[in-house]
């Protein structure tokens, strides 16, 4: 048995340079509708279903980091997510550890379901996977 469950995809992050095409495209013709702007960042969150869709300006801060704008020489898709559950971090690393993945430390990163612990890791083609765990638990507020 595997220590990694995927419960399914939590987003795909597509580099652009047509950001305000691709955005009507994905709100107008598919209904997606933007959820979060990091404009500084050059990241716009586009809601669909219980997914995100992450359009990556190629001239923004996140965008310039992938190279190109997307074509033949270039890719597209930056990276894409799973959803895992449990996210016991210890189990998933020796899982990947056994295979002879390696995986950088984990950070907290803001998913469909909101911010949580997520490791980023390669496939053999060097296609950026992020294993992501459930979003942090929100403490209500003593009264």
């Amino acid at each position: 048995m595997s220590a990694i469950t995927v419960r399914g995809i939590d987003h795909l992050v597509l580099r652009t340079a047509q950001v305000d095409t691709l955005r009507r495209f994905y709100g107008e013709v598919l209904g997606c509708h933007l959820e979060r702007a990091q404009e500084a960042l050059g990241l716009y969150q586009l809601r669909a279903g219980s997914a995100l869709i992450d359009l990556v300006d190629v001239n923004g801060q996140l965008g310039r980091a992938g190279g190109p704008a997307p074509g033949e020489q270039a890719r597209n898709l930056d990276h894409f997510c799973l959803r895992v559950d449990p996210f016991d971090e210890a189990a998933i690393r020796a899982h990947l550890t056994a295979h002879g993945v390696d995986a950088p430390e984990t950070a907290r990163r803001y998913g469909a379901e909101g911010s949580g612990p997520s490791i980023y890791i390669a496939d053999p083609d060097g296609n950026v996977v992020e294993l992501k765990g459930p979003p942090d638990r929100v403490v209500p507020a003593a009264g």
